[in-house]
Protein backbone atom coordinates (compact mmCIF):
# COMPACT_ATOMS: atom_id res chain seq x y z
CA UNK A 1 0.00 0.00 0.00
CA UNK A 2 1.26 3.56 -1.17
CA UNK A 3 1.89 5.93 1.89
CA UNK A 4 -0.72 7.89 0.30
CA UNK A 5 -3.32 5.31 0.42
CA UNK A 6 -2.11 4.63 3.98
CA UNK A 7 -2.84 8.12 4.77
CA UNK A 8 -6.12 8.14 3.21
CA UNK A 9 -7.03 5.25 4.93
CA UNK A 10 -6.50 6.73 8.34
CA UNK A 11 -8.33 9.62 7.48
CA UNK A 12 -11.60 7.57 6.18
CA UNK A 13 -11.68 6.48 9.77
CA UNK A 14 -11.19 9.91 11.32
CA UNK A 15 -11.26 10.43 13.74
CA UNK A 16 -8.19 8.62 14.86
CA UNK A 17 -6.07 8.18 18.09
CA UNK A 18 -2.72 7.63 17.83
CA UNK A 19 -0.91 6.21 21.12
CA UNK A 20 2.27 7.64 21.39
CA UNK A 21 5.54 5.45 22.33
CA UNK A 22 6.82 7.60 24.43
CA UNK A 23 5.52 6.00 27.55
CA UNK A 24 5.20 2.38 26.15
CA UNK A 25 7.44 -0.42 28.53
CA UNK A 26 10.27 -0.68 25.82
CA UNK A 27 11.49 -3.68 27.61
CA UNK A 28 8.80 -5.28 26.38
CA UNK A 29 8.74 -3.99 22.93
CA UNK A 30 7.00 -6.47 21.06
CA UNK A 31 4.24 -7.55 23.71
CA UNK A 32 3.46 -3.45 23.48
CA UNK A 33 3.08 -3.99 19.98
CA UNK A 34 1.12 -6.83 20.25
CA UNK A 35 -1.36 -5.25 22.84
CA UNK A 36 -1.58 -2.17 20.65
CA UNK A 37 -2.65 -3.86 17.46
CA UNK A 38 -4.76 -6.04 19.61
CA UNK A 39 -6.38 -2.83 20.70
CA UNK A 40 -7.54 -1.86 16.94
CA UNK A 41 -4.93 0.37 16.57
CA UNK A 42 -4.35 2.58 13.09
CA UNK A 43 -1.01 3.74 13.39
CA UNK A 44 2.00 4.41 15.89
CA UNK A 45 3.59 7.75 16.64
CA UNK A 46 6.87 7.56 17.20
CA UNK A 47 8.74 10.87 19.55
CA UNK A 48 11.91 11.50 18.42
CA UNK A 49 14.20 13.29 20.60
CA UNK A 50 17.50 14.58 20.24
CA UNK A 51 18.10 16.57 23.85
CA UNK A 52 18.95 19.43 21.48
CA UNK A 53 15.81 21.04 20.44
CA UNK A 54 14.06 19.65 23.72
CA UNK A 55 15.08 19.20 26.75
CA UNK A 56 15.09 15.48 26.56
CA UNK A 57 16.52 12.49 24.84
CA UNK A 58 14.51 9.48 24.26
CA UNK A 59 15.15 7.25 20.72
CA UNK A 60 16.06 7.26 17.87
CA UNK A 61 16.74 4.81 14.66
CA UNK A 62 17.58 1.34 15.92
CA UNK A 63 14.03 1.97 17.59
CA UNK A 64 12.06 2.70 14.31
CA UNK A 65 14.02 0.13 12.56
CA UNK A 66 12.92 -1.92 15.18
CA UNK A 67 9.30 -1.43 14.97
CA UNK A 68 9.38 -1.82 11.47
CA UNK A 69 10.17 -5.11 11.75
CA UNK A 70 7.38 -5.84 14.46
CA UNK A 71 4.80 -4.28 12.97
CA UNK A 72 3.46 -3.52 9.26
CA UNK A 73 1.04 -0.17 11.24
CA UNK A 74 1.63 3.23 9.68
CA UNK A 75 4.39 4.79 11.63
CA UNK A 76 4.09 8.22 11.98
CA UNK A 77 7.70 10.07 13.16
CA UNK A 78 7.57 12.82 14.52
CA UNK A 79 11.20 14.36 14.84
CA UNK A 80 11.71 17.09 18.07
CA UNK A 81 15.17 17.50 16.48
CA UNK A 82 17.72 20.00 15.51
CA UNK A 83 18.32 20.03 11.99
CA UNK A 84 16.12 17.21 11.08
CA UNK A 85 16.93 17.42 7.24
CA UNK A 86 20.20 15.93 8.54
CA UNK A 87 18.35 12.39 9.35
CA UNK A 88 15.30 12.54 7.37
CA UNK A 89 16.68 9.88 4.13
CA UNK A 90 17.76 7.70 7.46
CA UNK A 91 14.32 7.88 8.86
CA UNK A 92 13.09 6.64 5.88
CA UNK A 93 15.11 3.30 5.54
CA UNK A 94 14.47 2.96 8.99
CA UNK A 95 10.47 2.81 7.72
CA UNK A 96 9.29 5.49 8.81
CA UNK A 97 5.56 6.17 6.80
CA UNK A 98 5.42 9.79 8.17
CA UNK A 99 7.77 12.51 9.01
CA UNK A 100 7.02 16.08 10.93
CA UNK A 101 9.69 18.00 11.77
CA UNK A 102 9.26 21.72 13.70
CA UNK A 103 9.61 24.77 11.86
CA UNK A 104 11.40 25.93 14.76
CA UNK A 105 13.63 23.28 14.38
CA UNK A 106 15.37 24.75 10.66
CA UNK A 107 16.53 27.58 8.70
CA UNK A 108 14.52 26.06 5.87
CA UNK A 109 11.04 24.17 6.48
CA UNK A 110 9.63 24.01 2.88
CA UNK A 111 13.02 22.54 1.66
CA UNK A 112 12.67 19.98 3.84
CA UNK A 113 9.44 18.95 3.55
CA UNK A 114 10.23 18.81 -0.60
CA UNK A 115 12.84 16.54 0.75
CA UNK A 116 10.37 14.51 2.95
CA UNK A 117 8.09 14.18 -0.44
CA UNK A 118 10.41 13.63 -3.16
CA UNK A 119 10.91 9.83 -0.84
CA UNK A 120 7.11 9.27 -1.48
CA UNK A 121 6.35 9.53 2.39
CA UNK A 122 3.65 12.12 4.30
CA UNK A 123 5.16 15.12 4.86
CA UNK A 124 4.21 16.93 8.08
CA UNK A 125 5.24 20.56 9.73
CA UNK A 126 4.78 20.88 13.48
CA UNK A 127 4.81 24.33 15.68
CA UNK A 128 5.02 24.74 19.36
CA UNK A 129 2.37 26.21 21.63
CA UNK A 130 3.93 29.51 20.73
CA UNK A 131 4.38 29.79 17.16
CA UNK A 132 1.60 31.84 15.46
CA UNK A 133 -0.13 29.82 13.06
CA UNK A 134 0.68 32.63 10.53
CA UNK A 135 4.43 31.23 10.91
CA UNK A 136 3.01 27.79 8.53
CA UNK A 137 0.38 29.29 6.58
CA UNK A 138 3.32 29.59 3.38
CA UNK A 139 3.93 25.96 3.84
CA UNK A 140 0.57 24.11 3.65
CA UNK A 141 1.18 23.28 -0.26
CA UNK A 142 4.41 21.92 0.72
CA UNK A 143 3.19 19.40 3.13
CA UNK A 144 0.53 16.95 3.77
CA UNK A 145 -0.15 17.69 7.84
CA UNK A 146 0.20 20.50 10.77
CA UNK A 147 0.43 18.88 13.68
CA UNK A 148 -0.40 21.48 16.63
CA UNK A 149 2.00 20.96 19.94
CA UNK A 150 -0.56 21.51 22.82
CA UNK A 151 2.29 21.15 25.65
CA UNK A 152 5.97 22.16 25.37
CA UNK A 153 7.24 19.19 23.98
CA UNK A 154 10.09 17.62 25.18
CA UNK A 155 8.07 15.19 28.10
CA UNK A 156 5.20 13.05 28.32
CA UNK A 157 2.11 13.76 31.13
CA UNK A 158 2.07 17.32 30.61
CA UNK A 159 -1.35 19.12 30.92
CA UNK A 160 -3.15 20.51 27.64
CA UNK A 161 -2.88 24.11 26.64
CA UNK A 162 -6.72 24.63 25.40
CA UNK A 163 -5.24 27.38 23.18
CA UNK A 164 -4.74 25.09 20.51
CA UNK A 165 -8.66 24.95 20.17
CA UNK A 166 -8.38 28.14 18.76
CA UNK A 167 -5.07 27.64 16.23
CA UNK A 168 -6.86 23.86 15.03
CA UNK A 169 -10.29 26.10 13.98
CA UNK A 170 -8.22 28.44 12.10
CA UNK A 171 -6.28 26.16 10.63
CA UNK A 172 -9.37 24.48 8.94
CA UNK A 173 -11.12 27.69 7.85
CA UNK A 174 -7.48 28.49 6.53
CA UNK A 175 -6.76 25.27 4.78
CA UNK A 176 -9.89 23.58 4.53
CA UNK A 177 -9.95 19.95 3.88
CA UNK A 178 -6.89 19.45 2.08
CA UNK A 179 -4.13 20.06 5.19
CA UNK A 180 -4.54 16.71 7.74
CA UNK A 181 -4.94 18.28 11.18
CA UNK A 182 -3.11 16.48 13.68
CA UNK A 183 -2.53 17.23 17.90
CA UNK A 184 -0.08 16.37 20.20
CA UNK A 185 -0.23 16.69 23.98
CA UNK A 186 -2.04 15.95 26.68
CA UNK A 187 -5.06 14.62 24.77
CA UNK A 188 -6.96 12.51 26.95
CA UNK A 189 -10.29 11.54 27.54
CA UNK A 190 -11.40 15.33 29.26
CA UNK A 191 -10.04 17.09 25.97
CA UNK A 192 -10.26 15.33 22.89
CA UNK A 193 -13.66 15.99 22.17
CA UNK A 194 -12.59 19.40 21.79
CA UNK A 195 -10.19 18.61 19.74
CA UNK A 196 -11.98 17.13 17.05
CA UNK A 197 -15.11 19.59 17.23
CA UNK A 198 -12.17 22.03 16.86
CA UNK A 199 -10.62 20.14 13.59
CA UNK A 200 -8.29 17.68 14.73
CA UNK A 201 -8.37 14.39 12.82
CA UNK A 202 -5.05 12.38 14.46
CA UNK A 203 -5.22 13.04 17.97
CA UNK A 204 -1.52 11.72 19.40
CA UNK A 205 -2.27 10.22 23.08
CA UNK A 206 0.41 8.69 25.88
CA UNK A 207 -0.26 8.64 29.23
CA UNK A 208 -4.23 8.18 28.46
CA UNK A 209 -3.02 4.70 26.92
CA UNK A 210 0.22 3.60 28.47
CA UNK A 211 -1.44 4.80 31.74
CA UNK A 212 -4.20 2.55 32.06
CA UNK A 213 -3.91 -1.30 32.63
CA UNK A 214 -6.09 -2.07 29.71
CA UNK A 215 -5.29 -0.61 26.18
CA UNK A 216 -7.80 -2.17 25.01
CA UNK A 217 -10.23 -0.38 26.68
CA UNK A 218 -8.64 2.94 26.89
CA UNK A 219 -8.22 2.92 22.98
CA UNK A 220 -12.34 2.37 23.16
CA UNK A 221 -13.38 5.04 25.60
CA UNK A 222 -10.79 7.72 24.09
CA UNK A 223 -12.88 6.75 20.62
CA UNK A 224 -15.40 7.19 21.90
CA UNK A 225 -15.10 10.83 23.07
CA UNK A 226 -13.80 11.93 19.89
CA UNK A 227 -16.72 10.79 18.05
CA UNK A 228 -18.86 13.19 20.53
CA UNK A 229 -17.82 16.09 18.34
Amino acid sequence: MSVGSRLNTLLEQAPVVLPSLLLCDFGNLEREIDRLEKADTKALHLDIMDGDFVPNLTYGLPIVKALRRLTDLPLDTHLMISRPERYIDAFHQAGADMITVHIEATDDPSAVLRQIRRLGICAGIALNPKTPLSAVEHLVTDCDLVLMMSVEPGFGGQTFDPTVLKKLKMARELFGDRTVLEVDGGVNEETITECTRAGAQLMVAGSAIFGRPDYKSAMEVLRTKALQA
